[in-house]
């Protein structure tokens, strides 16, 4: 009975490391077409075969999410704390070009990001297995989704600022303005537009969340460091007060 516990354990685990492997490939797939969308100003969101692409991807989202409700032991528990996933999963691009709807350019641009939500969660489970303690698991997932958000966030400011803000000629100024927005040291970039400034702030906060993790696996590293060492001149000691013990009855001969 255990060993089919087991082995049943074993099994969901690796269904769910397929299925992240995937979510986090298609993830890449929605970054690189924002991306081209942003630097060539190609309409990705008006083409069919985007479109069809990006409707598969919610699609496979939520069959994983099903999926892991199925495998959860306490569904009502998995479905409160992973409610946020149903939501990202939602085609929202083509239920509203199904419907006939229609946004502002800005709107349908961000509304493309919210798929990576999903993406940014498996990402980051992804970074545990290729990390050896939880600490660096930790540091490094909270380092990509840093790097991911202000890459995000530079794209979205070039698209929404370039236009109208003298100061933003390229997209290396956009990119300029996210990380120096992100420390919280400020850039001679300001933005113009609504939407600009409401980045502006989210990065910021963004920051001040993040860096002091930065902080807290620094001096967990030291200390780590700090008691092996401990550790080591202790044993050198015991080491030495062992061989002083064996060779004091030969010298009381």
């Amino acid at each position: 009975m255990k060993t089919a516990l087991t082995d049943f354990a074993l099994q969901k685990r690796g269904i769910y490391g397929i299925l992240h492997v995937i979510i986090l490939l298609l993830s890449l797939f929605l970054v690189i077409s924002i991306s081209v969308d942003t630097f060539k100003g190609i309409p990705f969101y008006t083409q069919s075969l985007y479109m069809k692409v990006q409707l598969w991807i919610c699609i496979l989202f939520l069959f994983d999410f099903i999926l892991e409700l199925f495998l959860s032991k306490d569904k009502l528990r998995y479905f409160g704390t992973h409610f946020l996933f149903l939501l990202v999963a939602i085609p929202y691009q083509n239920i509203i070009a199904y419907m006939g709807w229609t946004f502002s350019p800005e709107i349908t641009y961000m509304l493309r990001f919210i798929p990576l939500v999903r993406g940014g969660y498996a990402m980051a489970i992804v970074v545990g297995w290729l990390t050896y303690n939880k600490a660096s698991s930790l540091f490094i997932s909270y380092l990509t989704m840093l790097l991911a958000t202000v890459y995000f966030a530079s794209l979205a400011f070039f698209v929404m600022e370039h236009k109208v803000n003298p100061l933003v000629v390229g997209y290396g100024d956009a990119l300029w303005w996210a990380f120096m927005d992100v420390t919280t040291v400020g850039s001679n970039i300001i933005a113009v537009t609504a939407t600009g400034r409401v980045l502006s702030v989210l990065l910021a906060a963004l920051g001040m969340m993040m860096f002091p993790i930065f902080t807290v696996y620094v001096t967990s590293l030291i200390q780590k460091k700090n008691k092996e060492k401990d550790e080591y001149y202790e044993q050198l000691a015991s080491e030495k007060q062992q061989q002083q013990q064996q060779q004091q009855p030969v010298a009381d001969k």
